[in-house]
């Protein structure tokens, strides 16, 4: 079965065809980071703009590439839910008229299931495992059961380890996207020249995997003098290597915690943040778990990981109506499987 998946959430206009929910055919990701990189960060309006202007050309590209016509297409997929409201019903009305004028299966996806689906396209992974799911809305610790079950453990209380990046990046002028030119200007500083905070959320089973980085990315922004160790120098570099260490220590101590009361030790990551190196590595040292992290190109969005999820609603036998609609947030969640709402395709 052969799926043409969409994913317009933010700022890539993405397609990709996957054969099984597992081969790649083809995948086309068209980046609009040049058109925000003079506003240090992803404008509504623009992103929307570019997705109309582009949407067409990065489907037939993705078609060419493949090899295939759009007859040899079985389903259409597209990301629903969630974003940035105008970037999602380009992808969307674009995926859903697509569907309809060559009379194909329709599925609409959550863009986090897909997701936590990348590393599935190029790794043979058991059911059930412990998800990490980082992004730039997002930070999730969770039980995944299935494709679309996933119980959530633990998550952050204020800003996503995603925002922070960005943030702290904007405020010291680093340039965007922040999370990448953090992690790339780490590598010629010292973790230890600054003894960041690391907040401490053990106040009952409540937050027992829950993170915060409110509190981190104010140290960072906004009281890095007080932090700094005694002989080192407040550069860039050194503030990039410190800040990185502490946010990745956050999450990894939250998921090792997870890995001890749940006994599962297999652990999947997924999201822009996943393309980290600091977290890679630090997740890596573990050699009492295996950790299995999608390939960079999958990290950040993409049409590959939505054709994924939606191979395995159509076997499934699951379809999504035509008058199903863009959502740029999802339901406030709760632990435990109430989160099928959260996370699942209605």
């Amino acid at each position: 079965m052969k799926v043409l998946g969409i994913e317009s959430s933010c700022d890539e206009t993405a397609c990709a065809i996957v054969e099984d929910g597992k081969k790649i055919l083809s995948n086309v990701v068209a980046t609009q980071i040049p058109f925000h990189k003079i506003y240090k960060g992803v404008v509504p309006e623009i992103a929307s703009r570019k997705h109309a202007e582009w949407i067409l050309p990065v489907v037939r590209e993705a078609l060419q590439e493949s090899g295939l016509s759009l007859d040899d297409i079985d389903a259409i997929a597209a990301t629903n839910r969630p974003g940035l409201m105008g970037s999602l019903l380009v992808g969307l009305t674009f995926g859903k008229t697509l569907a309809w004028a060559a009379n194909k299966p329709f599925i609409a996806v959550n863009h986090m299931l897909g997701h936590m689906y990348a590393a599935h396209l190029e790794n043979d992974i058991q059911y059930p495992y412990l998800g990490l799911l980082v992004s730039g809305g997002h930070s999730i610790i969770a039980k995944v059961n299935g494709f679309d079950d996933l119980e959530v453990l633990g998550t952050t209380i204020d800003d996503s380890v995603g925002e922070a990046f960005d943030k702290v990046a904007k405020f010291y002028g680093l340039g965007y996207p922040g999370g990448v030119i953090i992690d790339k200007l780490a590598q010629n500083g010292d973790p230890k020249s600054f003894h960041f905070p690391v907040p401490k959320l053990d106040k009952g089973d409540d937050h027992r995997y829950d993170v915060s980085f409110s509190g981190l990315k104010t140290a960072v922004i906004h009281q890095a003098d007080m932090f700094i160790k005694k002989g080192y120098e407040k550069t860039n570099e050194n503030i990039c290597a410190a800040f990185q260490e502490t946010a990745c220590k956050t999450l990894a101590s939250r998921l090792f915690r997870a890995v001890e009361d749940t006994g599962l030790t297999t652990v999947v990551a997924g999201g822009g943040v996943a393309a980290n190196s600091r977290l890679r590595a630090m997740l890596s040292e573990r050699t009492d778990i295996k950790c299995i992290f999608p390939p960079l190109k999958l990290c950040g969005d993409n049409g590959a990981m939505i054709a994924g999820v939606a191979y395995h609603f159509l076997k499934r036998g699951d379809r999504s109506g035509l008058d199903t609609t863009a959502e740029a947030r999802i339901p406030q969640f709760k632990r435990g499987l109430a989160n099928l709402e959260f996370f699942g395709r209605r």
